[in-house]
């Protein structure tokens, strides 16, 4: 099958094949994209992205994970997703609305040598009520057993729901817990697993298990849950950035808690072009 022009991104690692269809529209079956992702057969990547055109904002992300689901929201992405657009297009905006699943999401950005450098998203705010993350409890701060392990966390949506907890813990835990949290049966829609380990006020390691993916070097929202977590925890500082140092790299979250708005910026890397 021939898919046409494409381009690989990541963002700290958290790599995506990208298509731009604001002129045509066209989207790809979620098979497709499982095809794509694969590693070993495709291209390689942790989820596809497509532009699509939108009567709202500047244009619509669309999502699939390497699994074939659809994302409501994705950090990294959008990210990828602007500096595409901001790149090809040539817009001078400095600001743009990108439309996704959630909603419309803030973005600027700055440039270097003609090209998007950095971009800040306003992630909005995050979502704290059981219902509409969504999770089978009453309460968001959660008990889930594991085998001899309780572990306990807090969930929390950024668009997309995540399941965080804070402990001294190490990457090889994420590997053998991450998978049975994402499709635990308080989890509807499962979830995406933070694992943070709290440096200081000011800066955090986390490791991701991401829902429909797996392990990933990287994850925006799941940052943004992470230091949403942190600062109604009181373990990390409001109202200022701060650093989440990830496997790919780091992520700078401002959760503005006057406002409920959550800010992240980051990088995003053009990898190639391919036609296929």
């Amino acid at each position: 099958m021939r898919f046409g022009r494409a381009y690989k991104y990541h963002g700290l690692g958290n790599d995506f094949v990208l298509f731009d269809s604001i002129k045509t529209g066209r989207l790809i079956k979620p098979r497709d994209a499982v095809f794509i992702c694969d590693r070993h057969f495709g291209v390689g990547a942790d989820g596809v992205l497509t532009l699509l055109p939108s009567k709202k904002a500047d244009f619509y992300m669309h999502i699939y994970n390497s699994d074939g689901s659809v994302a409501e929201m994705c950090g990294n992405g959008i990210r990828c997703a602007v500096k595409h657009f901001v790149d090809t297009h040539r817009t001078k905006a400095g600001i743009l609305r990108v439309e996704t699943k959630k909603g419309i999401q803030i973005c600027e950005y700055s440039r270097k040598g003609g090209e998007v450098e950095s971009v800040v998203v306003n992630m909005g705010s995050p979502i704290l009520e059981p219902r509409d993350i969504p999770v089978k409890s009453r309460d968001i701060q959660l008990k889930i057993k594991l085998g001899n392990n309780t572990i306990s966390g807090m969930a929390v949506s950024m668009g997309n729901p995540h399941f965080v907890f804070f402990g001294n813990y190490s990457e090889k835990d994420i590997h053998k817990w991450g998978p049975h949290i994402e499709k635990h049966h308080l989890f509807p829609r499962h979830t995406n697993v933070e694992l943070a380990r709290l440096i200081n006020r000011s800066e955090i390691l986390l490791y991701v298990w991401e829902r429909g993916v797996g392990i990933t070097l990287a994850c925006g929202s799941g940052s943004c849950a992470t230091v949403v977590a942190g600062v109604k925890r009181g373990l990390v500082a409001p109202d200022r950035f701060i650093k989440v140092r990830l496997l790919g790299g780091d992520l700078y979250v401002k959760y503005d808690t006057g406002a409920d708005v959550v800010y992240m910026r980051g990088t995003a890397k053009r990898v190639f072009g391919i036609d296929f």
